[in-house]
């Protein structure tokens, strides 16, 4: 079981969703970069279970303590590792699924591959993109000290969609946020769900900005690539679009291309972004610009068909127990957190490739 990603930064998630801790090891980031724990603690707050009545009832302070890589707030240039103590786990809640599948769950399928399926899902559960986003906390302050944003926002909940635009963070708004009638309705959406013993998904959209021209790389090195396969380690994802995505198949060549001009500053840049700041894999020097579909919570009150693995036999299943009605408020950060670790490893790899070829 591989939970590792990265070129030449490498990240390795560990734990289990009711196990004691999760965990994440961060090797490659350099020596001497100081980093704000209490810029980290506020992003992973925006994750945290047990926030809001959108969320589910399971609490935990998901304080990251760090066992290496960090003195004083500084990066040593050690591999960085942080655990975080699941301390709000009730495993009883998941006795009657040990060989009953929830259906949407990984459950069937880590059953055939490894035998068993653990309860909460173990490594499968949402519960491990903490970890990720120690990781990818780590990488936003650093792209920011480079002068590179990552911004995200909740575009559609079920139904309701948002049509504003991405904005720069301000002080008395830490991150994006949806308008804010719109926001109402969408949490409506999601507690009528909730009323309903039933779950939602929705859309996020997320921006890359400062991102310089000639990141990435063809083929498998490109941009999309990097970003898709981060992006992915999000249980709840099931589609990602770049640009213009799917819509671009509904438009010419005319339509869809970027034509190229020069700004007041003389620098190149294009009209247009349908492509979403990338071109061949490589960055185009505009905003890195994609879409990122999340599933329903499959965890929902609703009687539903499954069968008992060990006996053979059909079942209804009824899931009890505390989820999310609906993921998508809480998996904003763990988009920008994904992408955030991708971009800043895709920089540091084409970092080491210059220095190769200069020697």
């Amino acid at each position: 079981m591989s939970s590792t990603i990265g070129d030449t930064l490498r990240l390795t998630l560990f734990g289990r969703s009711h196990g004691p801790v999760i965990g994440m090891t961060l090797a490659g980031i350099p020596a001497g970069k100081a980093l704000s724990p209490a810029a980290l603690q506020a992003f992973l707050d925006r994750r945290a279970p047990g926030r809001s009545p959108l969320s589910t009832a399971r609490r935990e302070a998901d304080i990251p303590r760090f066992l290496s890589g960090l003195s004083g707030g500084v990066t040593t240039g050690e591999d960085i590792t942080a655990v975080i103590e699941n301390t709000d786990v009730r495993s009883a809640d998941y006795e009657i699924l040990s060989a009953v599948p929830r259906p949407g769950h990984a459950d069937y399928t880590a059953y055939v591959k490894y035998g068993r399926i653990e309860p909460g899902g173990g490594p499968f559960s949402g519960r491990m993109t903490a970890a990720l986003c120690i990781a990818g906390g780590i990488c936003l302050q650093l792209l920011e000290q480079a002068g590179i944003s990552v911004l995200s926002r909740i575009r559609s909940i079920g139904p309701v969609n948002d049509r504003g635009q991405l904005v720069s963070s301000t002080a008395d708004k830490p991150f994006p946020v949806v308008d804010e009638a719109q926001g109402e309705a969408m949490a409506q959406a999601i507690l009528e769900a909730k009323a309903a013993g039933d779950s939602l998904g929705g859309v996020i959209e997320c921006r890359i900005l400062g991102v310089p021209a000639g990141i990435g790389g063809p083929v498998f090195d490109g941009l999309e690539s990097r970003l898709s396969a981060a992006v992915f380690g999000i249980p709840a994802v099931k589609g990602i679009a770049f640009g213009s995505g799917f819509a671009s198949a509904r438009l010419r060549g005319s339509e869809n291309n970027d034509p190229f001009v020069l700004d007041d500053n003389g620098e190149i840049v294009t009209e247009t972004n349908h492509c979403g700041g990338i071109l061949g894999g490589i960055s185009t020097g505009m905003c890195i610009d994609f879409r990122v579909a999340i599933k329903p919570t499959p965890s929902i009150a609703l009687p539903q068909r499954s069968v008992d693995l060990k006996k053979m036999q059909p079942v209804t299943l009824q899931v009890s127990g505390r989820h999310d009605p609906c993921i998508v408020p809480r998996a904003v950060p763990c988009v920008e957190a994904a992408a955030a670790f991708a971009i800043y490893d895709a920089m540091l790899s084409d970092r080491k490739e210059t220095e190769h070829e200069s020697h």
